[in-house]
């Protein structure tokens, strides 16, 4: 049995993860959405695994937030004004998370995750960011539902922010910047400490 099953969203996401050459997880690309991932995490609950994570790009929610951050999310809920029947779930793998990450030269913090239906860019942000998180993206919560028991965690690396939209002039090397930190944290998931006997949630 593998250890860890990494979900990753889009297919360049497991791109990155999967050319990090990773020695212990399996990696799914689970596709983009709330709609692909609560049929993903329907496959992924068969999945002989230990822990379940959720790996990829966010949107960061506040003016402190860079392309290239990591965010480790200590819960991650639905957006409160789309009418998504889930409720908020704990991210079991946030200490364990926060220990391989750390001290590898990247900007690391941890927070509440929302998940919304659709893009969060402009005002919408500010929207999110206002019921206290710290990042959005469109999958996890959604994905969670494939951790069926087994410790469950989420890292997302931030593509763009308030101060760094993506459709901005100058965005690529944000992007680039996004990109390599994502394969670093793919990287340091060699080094995360043993899930199999973490607690389920």
């Amino acid at each position: 049995m593998s250890e860890l099953l990494v979900a990753a969203p889009l297919r360049v996401e497991a791109l990155l993860i999967g050319g990090a050459r990773l020695r212990k997880p399996l990696v799914r690309k689970t596709g983009m959405g709330s709609k692909r991932a609560r049929a993903a995490a329907a496959e992924i609950a068969l999945e002989g695994a230990a822990a379940l994570l959720v790996l990829g790009f966010c949107g960061g929610l506040d003016e402190s937030s860079v392309p290239g951050e990591v965010i480790v999310a200590e819960e991650v809920y639905a957006a409160p004004d789309e009418g998504h029947p889930e409720a908020s779930v704990t991210c079991e793998l946030r200490d364990q998370l926060l220990m391989a990450l750390t001290g590898r030269g990247m900007k690391v913090r941890s927070g509440r995750i929302v998940c919304s239906s659709r893009l969060a860019v402009g005002e919408r942000r500010a929207q999110l960011h206002a019921d206290g998180a710290i990042a959005v993206d469109m999958e996890s919560v959604w994905l969670a539902a494939g951790a069926r028991g087994r410790p469950f965690g989420v890292a997302r690396v931030v593509l763009d922010s308030p101060s760094h939209e993506l459709l901005r002039v100058g965005a690529v090397p944000h992007a680039l910047r996004a990109a390599l930190a994502l394969r670093r944290v793919a990287r340091a998931l060699d080094d995360l400490a043993p899930v199999s006997g973490a607690a389920a949630g």
